[in-house]
């Protein structure tokens, strides 16, 4: 099922319900977004895309995305939405991994790109949208790729995510199974990326007929969110754990609960307990919680907002510190290093086979094999399951870091420091942090000035990823094969108090 055909269903059944809105004032009504869509799917192909083809978007939240993604489907080629905070030098790498011919992006982000490119701000797009429409969209089958997503690896390069129309299907449905009904008079708002999770979330409520609110500021403000939920109403969204921790500060200062505010759904990272604790308190039962990750994206486990809310099971507790259990389309299991399963407490890697497990990694089977392992998706993250099927996460077996929600890799933060002239070792290590989860410390061998190395990161990475601190140090501890030990890193961290 392409997934553009959603939307031309959504538009032939309720033509004139609106779609699109900027801030709080509708742009477009559904028909107006199809044929937007279909003109702009038309002008794809009269620039060469063909089904099957990527095409690259890099741009901020704005209407235009929902446009530009649906666009790309509707003639049947495949979406490579890329998160609007990378650097252009790392936007551009991902561009030739997919094989992206062009890319969708705008006045700000699109100058800085070494290759093909339109702009939404400029005439080129307009001339795209002035074909006449596609009548339907390109018939897609389950297994054919719709959205090409970059994850982070552990080798510090991204790896490409094939999600399929089936996958993303599958996401859909357990949505509305598992996590939220959406009616027609609902809305969802994107706060966060749309490159990522709020992106994703717009296929059940095209499906629906609800409305799409991007913000003024295209991102994530508090008072804002808050004056939307008033003047909107009825309002979903996605929202990393930070962005939950601040939301809610912001609403308890200035003595507000949420108002039409109906859910919002966090991920990114489990809440401390304390957090979602005081969210209900100042906001009441408008939170539930998902578990998923690129490779199965946001369709592993849930945590409704019952469970959000109780605290009279006997281990609501343990409950609310867990992730949830398993969604409808999946099933999830814990194993050990030998690949049997773990009894109910004993901690393992978390596994998940089923619908909403990607394709594999784009043009690397040996990662593929590596991940996808007879059936089951090894996720990287350790946790146990209890006997009633709640899961909940011990710790993650690669070192990543979760800052504001956004997954940074260390040893991609390593190369880059690694290529400075005056260091000569370093590792990375994430510190918890009572805002963002986690922040960036950079254990550095060698005599480089940090101002230095600020200049050295953000001339090559993105802002959010460089180190919050830099320690020096004259060695790294490391074990008898040489590996360094980032244990003993973070628990200097934490005995030393280094800030």
């Amino acid at each position: 099922m392409n997934p553009a055909e959603w939307l031309h269903r959504t538009a032939l059944r309720d033509s004139a319900r609106p779609a699109l809105l900027s801030a709080d004032q509708p742009v477009m009504d559904y028909v107006g977004f199809r044929d937007a869509a279909a003109r702009l799917g038309t002008g794809l192909v009269a620039q060469g895309v063909e089904q099957g083809d990527r095409v690259a978007i890099f741009m901020g939240n704005r209407i235009e995305y929902l446009i530009a993604l649906y666009g790309v489907w509707f003639c049947g080629a495949v979406a490579v939405p890329i998160n609007a905070k990378l650097h252009p030098k790392e936007a551009d790498w991902i561009i030739e991994n997919a094989g992206a011919d062009l890319t969708l992006s705008d006045d700000k982000l699109g100058p800085d790109l070494s290759g093909q490119w339109i702009s939404v701000d400029g005439a080129a797009w307009d001339n795209l949208l002035s074909f006449d429409p596609m009548s339907r969209p390109v018939v897609l089958d389950p297994d054919d790729m719709a959205w090409l997503f970059y994850t982070s690896g552990t080798t510090g390069k991204p790896k490409g995510v094939m999600m399929t129309c089936g996958n993303i299907a599958a996401m859909a449905y357990s949505y509305l199974a598992d996590v939220d009904d959406v009616l027609p008079d609902d809305a969802i708002l994107y706060a966060a990326p749309m490159s990522h999770g709020a992106g994703i979330y717009n296929f059940m409520h095209v499906m629906r007929g609800a409305r799409h609110v991007v913000p003024q500021s295209g991102g994530f403000d508090p008072g804002e969110i808050l004056a939307h939920g008033k003047s909107v109403g009825s309002i979903s969204m996605f929202a990393a754990p930070t962005m939950v921790r601040r939301l809610v500060d912001h609403a308890r200062a200035t003595g507000q609960t949420g108002e039409g505010l109906r859910t919002i759904t966090y991920a990114g990272g489990p809440m401390y307990e304390a957090d979602i604790l005081d969210a209900v308190d100042t906001m009441g039962a408008r939170f539930v919680q998902v578990y998923g990750q690129g490779e199965c994206p946001m369709g592993i486990t849930v945590l409704p907002r019952q469970d959000v809310t109780d605290r009279d099971h006997p281990r609501w507790r343990a409950r609310l510190n867990s992730v949830g259990t398993a969604q409808s389309t999946v099933l999830v299991r814990i194993f050990d290093e030998t690949g049997a399963e773990c009894p109910a407490g004993e901690t393992g890697e978390i596994a998940v086979r089923g619908a909403t497990v990607m394709k594999g990694y784009w043009q690397n089977p040996e990662a593929t094999e590596q991940t996808i392992r007879n059936g089951w998706l090894w996720t990287g993250d350790m946790g146990a399951m209890d006997e009633d099927g709640y899961v909940t996460m011990r710790d993650r077996s690669k070192d990543m870091i979760i800052s504001g929600g956004s997954n940074i890799y260390p040893r991609e933060v390593e190369e880059v420091l690694l290529s400075h002239s005056d260091v000569s070792e370093v590792a990375v290590v994430g510190r918890p942090h009572p805002e963002w989860g986690e922040e960036v410390i950079a254990f550095v061998v060698g005599g480089a000035d940090p101002q230095d190395l600020d200049a050295h990161c953000l001339e090559r990475i993105a802002r959010f990823k460089r180190p919050k601190n830099y320690v020096f140090v004259p060695d790294l501890p490391k074990n008898n094969y040489g590996k360094v030990l980032k244990t003993e890193l973070r628990a200097r961290l934490t005995e030393e108090k280094i800030t």
